[in-house]
This record gives C-alpha cells, structure tokens and sequence, in this order.
C-alpha cells in the first residue's frame, strides 16, 4: 500500500473582505491542502479565538497543527507543512 502523505490541521480565520485571506486559501487549495475555514465576520467567537491563539487582529491567522502564522507568510507556511519548492 502507498504510504499517505502527512496531514496536517490547519485551520484558517479570515474574513471575505481580506485580500491576502483570499490569496492564502488559494494557495492552499492550489497545492491540494484541506483547511478549515473560520470567518471572523460570521461568528465572532472565532475572531476571539484568533486573538487568543495569535495576540493580533490582523488577518488572516493561520494554525498549523498548533503553530500560528500571523499574515500571509508563504515561507512559514511552507515550513510548517514541510513543502520544498
């Protein structure tokens, strides 16, 4: 059987309005990586909760398997899901 690549858990707070939340999820979904998404603007727990997690209120905020990426950061986030390109 072929071994499965490594799954990560990422989950992204962002907001419709956000350009780079937009860019971010695009780049996830171009290199195949589910993510679940949390609109700050639809439920405000999940605003509350990326202050918590990341101390900041600028989007998007990103957890990786417990890791936060503050911002659209390609290189953290190649990092944190062990992507070499």
């Amino acid at each position: 059987m072929p071994e499965k690549k490594q799954k990560h858990k990422v989950i992204v707070y962002s907001a419709e309005w956000c350009p780079w939340c937009q860019k971010e999820k695009a780049w996830l979904k171009e290199h195949n990586i589910p993510f679940q998404e949390k609109d700050v603007d639809k439920d405000p727990r999940f605003a509350r909760e990326a202050v918590e997690k990341s101390g900041q209120t600028s989007l998007p905020i990103t957890d990786i398997d417990g890791k936060i990426i503050p911002g659209f950061d390609l290189d953290a986030l190649k990092e944190a899901l062990g992507i070499k390109e």
